[in-house]
Formats: C-alpha cells, structure tokens, sequence
C-alpha cells in the first residue's frame, strides 16, 4: 500500500501497483494517470473495485510499455483503445486519451483519441469522475471542480448536460445510479436536460440499461434514484409500471399512495437484509426490486365498489406477469426474472393469517410454494406494512412471528424444505404394477397432496393409501 501525502483524507492509500505503473510509463517516456471512479472514491473513503487509468500511449505503445512487468494482457477494448493489464492479483485498465463522440442516431460510440489529459477529463459523464491523478507524481488534475462538487454533494457535467447526454444518453441512467449510490443531489441544470432528453435514452441498449438499473437498485439510497427517474421521466421509458403507481391518484383518499407505499417497502426491505453470513446478504437486487414491484398491478386492477370501498383483487398475479415482461426487455436472465416474479405474485399470500388459524396443511404449502424463495419472502411480507395505526402494524408484526415459529417448528419434524410425496416414481409404478405415463403423475399430486394435509406417514401406510386410491380411480 502506498499512502498519499498532503492534501488527500487521512488514511487515503493506492495499492503498489498504481505507483508501479506509473514509473514503466514514466520510464518508457508516457503518461499515465488514474482517473474517475478511483480517484473519486479517495476523498469518499471508499475503496474502489476498479483500477482505471488514462495515457497519451497507442493501445500498441500500452502493451510494449507493461511488457516484462504485467504478467498478461488482453486486448477486447482495443477498438475503444483499452488495454488490460493483470499484475499479481490485480486488474487494471488503460485506455488512451479520448475525445469521443456518438451519432445521435446510433447506439455506439465513434471513438476518436485525443491528445491530452485535460481533452479526455472534460468528455467523462461528471465532474466527480474528472478528476486524475498523475503518476507516480500523485499530482490532482481537477479542472471542473469534482471535490468541490463531492464536498458539496452535487452532481454535475464536465460539459453542458446536453452535450454529455447527447454524447451517451446512458449517462442520464448513470445520474440516478450516483444518486442512490452516493447520496448526491442532481444540480438543477442536469435535472432540467435529463427531463429535456428522457427520450433518448430509447436508443441505449436494454443490457446497458439493465446494468445501472441494477447498480442503482443496490445503492444506499435506492428512494432518491427511483424519484430522480420518476420526477425527470425516465421512468417513463425504462420502469413505466413504476411511475403508474404515482398517476394511480385517489382524490377521495379512498386508499393510499401507492408510489410512496412502494418506495417505503423498499426502504424497509433494505433494512431486513442481513450481513454476509445470513440468509439474505445486502445488497440483495431480488429482494428490493420485488419490493419495488410488488404491487405494479394495482393500476390496472382497481375497482371502486359500492358503498365506497377501493378494491385490487389479483393484482399480485397481475403485477407478477407485469414485472416478467418488463425484466424480460430489460434482457434480465431467467433466474432472476423467476425469483423476482415469483416473490410479487406471493406477497399477498400471509394476509388473513391473523384472522384465522392457518392448519399445518396451509402452513406447509406456504413453504412449499416459496420454495427457495422463503427467507426472502419473509422480509417482503414483513415490508410490506407501512401502515401508521400501531395497532395494527404491532398485530400483523405478532402474527408474521407465530407463522415464522410455526415453519420453525414443524420443520424441526418434517423438513419442510424438502417435502415430497410418500412415496417416489418407481415405488408407485413398482406398487401399482404399472409403467411411466400420466397415471403415475395422478398418482405422485395424490400422495403429495396427502403429504400437505396429513404431513408425513409411514411407507406401509401409503402403500395402503396408493392402492385404496387406485381402487377409487377404478383401477
């Protein structure tokens, strides 16, 4: 580790290789500086994951002058004139000065290199991520003002916002990502251009989307994100189900808002998250995205009834192929789109658990149709009170703890995690004396079902109840 001297926080450090590095180009007659998100990150007190630097050396020149000192290199981002460098156990990145400009029409960059380091800082996104710092000088090139920005917990362009934004509409993404992810306000002049040019993000591609939505999900302020899209209308294009929760206005105040339900949920789901060792380690996407999401179906299920009462019957599973549709053009993989849909569509599934006494039957079959899903089931539910009668919150709160002390329980006895049948497949086949096909199916949902109701029997006794079964079905 290499401390910084004056003028740095205390306590700030580089790893060796930054200073290392930075001597091969110094020798080899080259630039080198570190930029953006590292440096950064030293005046935040954070350690950042990516090592990135920025040089007047070719992508050729980068690779001759780390040779004998890296100990591999790979050229993927040659065309972007990006080189990677491994040392040790460290990654790091350097691109060539760039001066880079997008066809406003295209979805790709038109890269052009530039010639110096000031060229390269004024193209980056934000004044936070402008800074450099030269090597091994540790010499801080900040020319628009990125610690005077961080100190003052704001966020602005290098350029005029519409320049940056036009340059790489992603950037308006990028604005609400720093926004959850380092608790910085958007200056009015960015606010008013991401409102100007919401629409163009249309032309950025859903997995680059997808990937700022998910880091700003995962942020520490999560809330000021989402409203950032919502207030400046790129919610409108890229999560629209969530700004339809704001327009689901109700002037008879007939029932809550539910846009600041939602985000509440959020919130209150983030706090249930559990360290690295728990169940469900922060910051944990499924469970906050679900917890953004889970009553999207709402608009399109309410019903005013007589008598005056606010209905939205189904909107669990309404919301749940909504969700579905939504991360799958958001190109999210298939694993995560099942636990995040299936965690909205089983939120409502507690409710009426106070109200009357769940049997051993309901209690199992609510573990089983969470299946990997109940630990972050448990914290949605949990979530999912914002009420502000105490009463009432204090009542469900009784009620969600004696449910989770009955799973307890009777998994202590029957593993409900792993429930099956009494019998498997070839048992039944061998019992009945017949071969694969749907009988066999009938048979596993009856002894299955058996299961859910009256928990778990010996084998005799279920070779007793298969065939008083297979007798019923005329067999």
């Amino acid at each position: 580790m290499v401390s910084l001297p004056h003028g740095f926080p205390d306590g700030a450090w580089l790893p060796d290789v930054v200073v290392e590095l930075g001597e091969v180009f110094a020798a080899a007659g080259f630039e080198l500086s570190l930029v953006g998100g590292p440096v950064r990150d030293l005046f935040l007190g954070r350690t950042s994951p990516d090592l990135d630097f920025t040089t007047d050396a070719t992508p050729d020149q980068i690779i001759q002058a780390a040779a004998g000192w890296a100990d591999a290199h790979w050229d993927i981002g040659r065309a972007f004139g990006t080189i990677g460098l491994r040392k040790g156990k460290q990654t790091l990145e350097v691109t060539t000065y760039r001066a880079e400009a997008y066809d406003p029409a295209s979805r790709k960059p038109e890269v052009r290199f530039g010639e110096s380091l000031e060229e390269d800082l004024v193209r980056r996104d934000f004044t936070v991520n402008a800074m450099a710092l030269k090597l091994p000088s540790f010499e801080l090139v900040d020319p628009h003002g990125g610690v005077r920005d961080l100190v003052a917990k704001q966020l602005r362009t290098p350029a005029t916002p519409q320049e940056s934004f036009s340059d790489d509409p992603l950037r308006m993404m990028r604005a609400a990502r720093f926004a959850s992810q380092l608790g910085l306000d958007v200056a009015p002049e960015v606010a008013q251009a991401m409102s100007e040019m919401a629409s163009r993000i249309e032309i950025v591609s859903a997995e680059r989307i997808q990937v700022e939505l998910v880091k700003l999900i995962c942020g520490d302020h999560p809330r000021a994100g989402i409203d950032l899209m919502v207030d400046t209308g790129l919610a409108d294009i890229v999560l629209p189900e969530v700004p339809a929760l704001k327009r689901l206005d109700d002037e008879h105040a007939r029932h809550k808002d539910v846009y600041q339900h939602s985000l509440k949920v959020l919130e209150q789901a983030c706090d249930l998250e559990t360290d690295d060792d728990g169940p469900v380690p922060a910051p944990d996407f499924i469970l906050r995205f679900a917890a953004l999401m889970h009553d999207v179906g709402k608009p399109k299920t309410r019903r005013f009834e007589p008598g005056g009462a606010v209905s939205f019957r189904h909107h669990d599973v309404v919301g749940a192929k909504m969700t579905r549709k939504r991360m799958q053009a958001l190109k999210f993989d298939k694993e995560t789109i099942r636990a995040v849909t299936h965690l909205v569509e089983l939120h409502m599934r507690f409710y009426g658990y106070g109200e009357q006494e769940w049997t051993d039957s309901a209690v199992r079959r609510y573990v089983t149709d969470a299946g990997d899903q109940l630990q972050r089931l448990h914290r949605l539910t949990r979530s999912d009170v914002t009420t502000r009668n105490k009463r009432k919150a204090a009542r469900l709160d009784h009620a969600y703890d004696d449910l989770e002390n009955r799973i307890a329980e009777l998994a202590e006895k029957e593993e409900l995690a792993k429930i099956r049948p009494h019998l498997d497949g070839e048992q039944i086949m061998q019992v009945l004396g017949i071969s694969p096909g749907p009988l066999v199916g009938r048979a596993y949902k009856f002894l299955l079902e058996h299961r859910m109701e009256h928990g778990p029997v010996a084998e005799e006794e279920a070779v007793v109840l298969l065939k008083d079964w297979a007798a019923e079905q005329g067999l």
